[in-house]
């Protein structure tokens, strides 16, 4: 980039400087604007000093200013035509002499770089801080909104605030001393006062640069959720949301003076039977320094909610494009007043998009929309993302993935685990990472050989991890993904009563199922497998009970209890007995339950006698 080029591009301070500079005929700007690279490519400084040089670079130039005439001749274009028709005109006086023009031009370069070095210095000292504050509140934000749906990323605002703060303060002080130089002047001012002509320049630029800090230290804190839901933005009609905004600012004189109003939708797509909302309750709240643990200017709103409007407000629109209601984009706006010092700005924010769902059924779908959307960071005012989503990388979408698990137990997904959902999902490769899959595939269609999504699937076996199974999800014990043939692998050749926990793949709502290998006299290993565990049954006996007291009747009714070593080999009361209830009496529950293609019907009645003297009450199926 040539450096007239760069010097365009700078401030408007900067470039009142630069008018100023060229506001006389020794080098007319339009000469200076078209034959600005080969101006910039010539030697004027040796030019000056060396006659024949600067002959040569005038002759030059005489001819490129003919050609601009020729071209703007060509185009019709009379005013420039004229104007350049002058330029060579007035040139004319340097040639018998071209070292001064040279020494001229040279003079005006080297006053162009001042006016560069100068807006760059400044660029590299105040404007400069707040570009680094601004670039790490970008960061931040991001970091918000994957942090929404359970990635571990550090959400402190603190920093920030004292950032925010210092350069705010730092700023107002300057203010404060350009007005005391504004009082000085006028009690003594002389001819060609710096001060009558640089001080509005430097309060312009001031002015901008606060502005620009005000405006971006106005943020939302807390996205909207509510207090029994499944995650942040998604709203319920009629039940009470919760929203946070903070003003990174601290300044003690404005508590309690700027007050912050809520709305929803400012701009609300065009499309047939998109849904509008009303915001109700307390819409409005001044920022304080109480409602926070750190004394910053907090505006909490704890009260909120949604109502929708009935027919004539939504349902017209201008597109036909069908969106279904847990892909429709709402957005809840913030606005306040920033008033100090003589300098008055108006301060808006706004949540990422919040899906809004009229009943409990549509939870589900609704979580599915704000896990997609934020995993690809979409932008937040792209409210019709749904009409045309982007497909997801394998990693985006592993990722994601594994932070719902990490947010239901505490652990995430390990490479094995996601290469066995990636083989289900794409068959297997030897490689994922060029694999796609989009929002179709994750959300509507169904898996091969059932009739349930991928996300209902999967969805299943988080509320059964968060419910029931958390602590043993976090240390390990359950290897969770795993496909039936790499089952049969691990286990082939592990001692006998090795076995492994793994989810169901056939559960629409989520199951877990144990397998274990045993071996014959003559030596054949054998894997068998229970019928996959639901919620109803893991609300009634906890897995570690169920894993501590399965048995199965072998001959004469002797109870055996096959499984005794947790993959690839920890005994069993070392790997889960940490869980186990504790029982007095010496009494002992006994759990027993069938094994797929295990048990003759005679068998069955021998299990269903000993259970009846056990007292016990368990549901047998036999296969």
């Amino acid at each position: 980039m040539s450096r007239w080029e760069r010097l365009k591009q700078l401030d408007s301070v900067s470039l009142q400087k630069l008018d100023e500079l060229y506001s006389g005929e020794q080098l007319p700007m339009a000469v200076r604007e078209y034959l600005a690279q080969w101006i910039e490519d010539q030697d004027w400084e040796h030019a000056s000093r060396d006659t024949s040089r600067a002959v040569v670079l005038f002759q030059v130039l005489l001819e490129n200013l003919d050609n601009q005439y020729s071209r703007f001749m060509q185009e019709r274009a009379f005013l420039m035509q004229r104007n350049f028709r002058r330029f060579k005109q007035d040139f004319q006086i340097y040639q018998e002499d071209p070292c001064p023009l040279a020494e001229t031009i040279n003079w005006f370069l080297s006053k162009e770089q001042e006016i560069l070095e100068a807006a760059e210095l400044a660029n590299e000292s105040f404007d400069s801080l707040l570009c680094m504050v601004l670039e790490e509140l970008e960061e931040w934000k991001s970091r918000q909104q994957i942090s929404c749906i359970g990635a571990p990323d550090d959400t402190n605002l603190e920093p920030l605030e004292k950032w925010f703060t210092q350069l705010g303060e730092g700023g107002f002080q300057l203010r404060k001393f350009l007005e005391k130089l504004e009082e000085l002047q006028g009690k003594l001012s002389y001819e060609q006062d710096p001060i009558k002509v640089q001080k509005p320049i430097l309060q312009e630029q001031l002015d901008l640069i606060l502005t620009s800090l005000l405006k971006s230290a106005f943020i939302v804190e807390t996205q909207p959720s509510m207090p029994q839901g499944r995650g942040p933005l998604v709203l319920r009609t009629n039940v009470q949301f919760s929203v946070k905004t903070r003003f990174l600012f601290k300044v003690p004189e404005l508590n309690h003076a700027m007050k912050v109003t809520v709305s929803i939708d400012k701009e609300v797509p065009q499309v047939k039977g998109y849904r509008r909302f009303n915001v109700l309750g307390t819409l409005s709240k001044v920022l304080n320094m109480s409602e926070s643990m750190n004394g910053g200017m907090v505006a909490d709103f704890r009260h909120l909610t949604l109502k929708e409007q009935k027919v004539g407000g939504g349902g017209k629109g201008t597109s036909d494009m069908s969106l279904s209601v847990t892909e429709e984009l709402h957005v809840i706006h913030l606005e306040t007043q920033f008033d100090l010092h003589g300098l008055s700005v108006s301060l808006e924010t706004s949540t990422l998009p919040v899906v809004v769902i009229s009943n409990s059924s549509q939870q589900q779908s609704a979580w599915a929309s704000v896990l997609w959307f934020n995993m690809l960071r979409a932008d937040s005012k792209n409210l019709l993302f749904f009409a045309s989503s982007p497909t997801a990388s394998w990693s985006q979408f592993g990722e994601m993935l594994s932070w719902q698990f990490l947010s239901c137990g505490k652990r995430g997904l390990n490479s094995d685990q996601l290469d066995t959902i990636a083989q289900k999902l794409f068959g297997k490769q030897k490689s994922y990472d060029n694999c796609k899959i989009s929002w179709t595939k994750f959300s509507k269609e169904n898996i091969r050989d059932t009739n349930f999504t991928l996300w209902v699937w999967m969805d299943g076996i988080l509320n059964l991890v968060k419910l029931y199974l958390a602590d043993l999800w976090h240390d390990g014990s359950i290897m969770g993904f795993i496909t039936k043939a790499k089952e049969k692998s691990l286990l082939k050749g592990k001692q006998c009563g090795t076995f492994l926990l793994r989810f169901s793949e056939s559960i629409k709502d989520g199951g877990i199922t144990f397998s274990w290998v045993e071996y014959s006299n003559d030596g054949k290993h054998n894997v068998r497998t229970v019928q996959p565990f639901i919620s109803a049954d893991l609300k009634q006996i906890p897995f570690p009970e169920i894993l501590r007291n399965f048995q199965i009747m072998e001959a004469e009714n002797a109870p055996v209890y096959p499984l005794q070593f947790l993959y690839p080999n920890i005994p069993k009361a070392q790997a889960i007995g940490k869980y186990y209830n504790e029982k007095t009496g010496g009494e002992r529950v006994s759990v027993c339950l069938s094994v797929c293609c295990s048990l003759s019907l005679s068998e069955c009645i021998s299990v269903w006698t000993f259970m009846a003297s056990e007292l016990l009450s368990c549901a047998l199926t036999v296969h």
